[in-house]
């Protein structure tokens, strides 16, 4: 079993009246995060129902909110109880349908969860205003894979395990970034057995998510239009070759893109820019949300090329690290680019402070500073400033700005 951080926060929200919604990606765990909750109720004692409309006999409950309320009774009675509702964005209207059951002023507790459709991320936003809290479940986090794979040995010592086991945080990070952090393929031990999982996953994800849930008419361009994505990670995205490339016009192109983050599959990343004329404003940038998966579009699941590939995932990888270290703030996440091709990989926005990120995946024997981020450091006078890398922690001062070299491993455990 693999630990999952979100646990701790979903047994603190359990006493709450509000419904608990847990979204993310498909296969990610959401069904054992529920059913660890379940037992841990049922040790202190509570009542619980499970319900999951994935499941034939239990769709029938869902016709009205009259035929789901005789089911609870009938199982719980009308004193205090959890219910748990799986795969809720099989229902139509689920954020309406949870809405009505809550202001009923019921003494039951839902908990519900399912895959990121159009439902759970739009309607359910609305119809359960102040009704609810969002719990966002991403695939295995490189924290909670390194926990796993040392057997929780170093959960409170992390940092020192990092410092002392070089080699050995060198090949996990090599393993996460090669074959990703879907919960069945870390724990598949075999090579063939992870490919055979991440088929199926994959298989899933495109054709049940985008073809059963969003409706999308043609799937293999949406196929094809995730491979060319995953060729370029931490790239402009040229919206008029793709669409000449896939043959489908410019609004059906964006329409599939905000289905690919919709289902999870990958993010857009905005431009930061002050100076209109000299700064790139439109073209986002796009990293996935799963390495493991971004591979198998490309077919090199578990055997990644070359450190110039290898470079693109640690970019992707760094960029999961800023967003899990930066999910709870008001923190946004940019990149810098300029028409003269200056790039800063990542640029963090919190009110007015920015503090520009630069990702080198490399051994440093000394700090080596790159003019584009020279350049940004004069034109914006930052407070603080990080070059990520693989080995090197110094601390230097350009100005009034003070530049980090920190190894990744330490943006684990940084918040920003």
């Amino acid at each position: 079993m693999i630990e999952r951080t979100l646990f701790a926060d979903l047994v603190k929200h359990l006493p709450k009246k509000e419904i608990s919604v847990i979204i993310g990606p498909r296969q990610s765990g959401k069904t054992t995060l529920m059913e660890l909750l379940k037992e841990h109720l049922g040790k202190k004692g509570e009542r619980t129902l499970y319900l999951n409309l994935d499941i034939e006999w239990d769709r029938p409950h869902f016709d009205s909110q009259l035929a789901l309320l005789k089911k609870i009774e009938l199982e719980l009675g009308k004193k205090r109880g959890f219910v748990f509702i799986d795969e809720i964005q099989r229902k139509e209207n689920a954020g309406l349908f949870l809405k009505g059951l809550y202001d009923l002023k019921l003494p039951y507790k839902f908990i519900v969860s399912g895959s990121g459709s159009l439902e759970l991320k739009e309607q359910i936003h609305e119809s359960l205003m102040g009704r609810k809290r969002l719990f966002e479940l991403t695939t295995i986090t490189f924290l909670e894979f390194v926990n796993h794979k040392t057997d929780y040995k170093y959960r409170n010592t992390l940092s020192n395990f990092f410092e002392i086991e070089k080699d050995k945080a060198s090949q996990l990070l090599t393993e996460y970034m090669n074959f990703g952090g879907y919960p069945q393929v870390v724990l598949a031990s075999e090579r063939n057995e992870k490919n055979k999982l991440m088929d199926e996953i994959y298989r899933s994800v495109l054709e049940k998510d985008i073809a059963y849930l969003l409706k999308v008419e043609k799937t293999e361009a949406f196929n094809s239009l995730i491979k060319l994505l995953s060729g370029q990670i931490g790239s402009l995205i040229n919206y008029s070759e793709l669409s000449s490339a896939l043959s489908i016009s410019h609004l059906t192109l964006k329409k599939y893109l905000w289905y690919a983050q919709k289902i999870f599959l990958l993010e857009l990343v905005s431009p930061y820019a002050r100076n209109i004329r000299k700064e790139i404003t439109k073209s986002p940038v796009p990293y996935f949300w799963d390495l493991g998966l971004r591979n198998y579009s490309l077919g090199i699941f578990g055997q990644v090329p070359g450190p110039s590939e290898l470079g693109f995932l640690f970019e992707n990888f760094v960029f999961l690290l800023l967003r899990a270290r930066t999910a709870l703030s008001s923190t946004k996440l940019h990149f810098w680019r300029t028409q003269d091709k200056a790039e800063v990989d990542f640029i963090l926005e919190s009110g007015r402070r920015i503090t520009p990120i630069e990702v080198k995946f490399k051994s440093f024997k000394k700090e080596e500073i790159t003019r584009s981020l020279h350049n940004f450091i004069e034109k914006y006078n930052p407070s603080e400033a990080y070059v990520i890398n693989l080995n090197l922690k110094k601390t230097l001062v350009i100005d009034k700005t003070k530049l980090f070299f920190l190894p990744f491993h330490e943006l684990l455990l940084k918040a920003f």
